[in-house]
């Protein structure tokens, strides 16, 4: 049975780091749904390779109604930190100990949500330094597995890894 991912993402989110992991995350039977501030909206890729069209806007939706969260890299995590709404919604995942799938700057989001203090995890080499103030144990490998709830990876180089073990958890 295919689980129901949300996925927060905004302009200037890294092409690759969107594409391949829902690429994967659907070809395992697993839904994707993308969640910006306004339904219908199109979003922009940094690199412009890809372009979304969102499915809901942020307050039209329930953290309670999705399985687990993927947020990818780029600038979009930290825009999406400025919104409290995002933030709350991010820190429902980690609370309840739902699947959180974080690339590259997609732990920063974590961060603002304050919920990685004590947590085992990895992001872009500039982000690491942020996310040891914010209390997390942080490690520099191309994918880390906290509790088996919490899966981060560093870079576009890292994805092969990154949604190996992101399926995983979701089996």
């Amino acid at each position: 049975m295919g689980k129901k991912i949300a996925t927060v993402i905004t302009d200037m989110f890294e092409d690759v780091e969107y594409t391949d992991p829902v690429k994967a995350f659907k070809d395992a039977g697993h839904e994707v749904v993308t969640i910006e501030k306004e339904k219908g909206k199109q979003v922009t890729g940094k690199n412009k390779q890809a372009t979304v069209t969102i499915d809901y806007g942020i307050d039209d939706v329930n953290p309670n109604d999705f399985d687990a969260l993927f947020i990818p890299g780029g600038f979009s995590p930290d825009i999406l930190r400025a919104d409290d709404r995002f933030v709350t919604f991010a820190k429902h995942f980690m609370d309840e100990k739902k699947p959180v799938f974080a690339i590259c700057h997609g732990p920063q989001l974590l961060i603002t949500a304050k919920t990685l203090e004590g947590r085992k995890a990895t992001g872009y080499k500039s982000i690491q330094v942020d996310m040891e103030y914010a209390g997390a144990q942080v490690v520099d490998e191309e994918v880390v597995i906290c509790q088996n709830q919490l899966v981060t990876s560093r870079q576009p180089d890292d994805i092969p890894a990154f949604n190996r073990e992101a399926l995983d958890v979701l089996k």
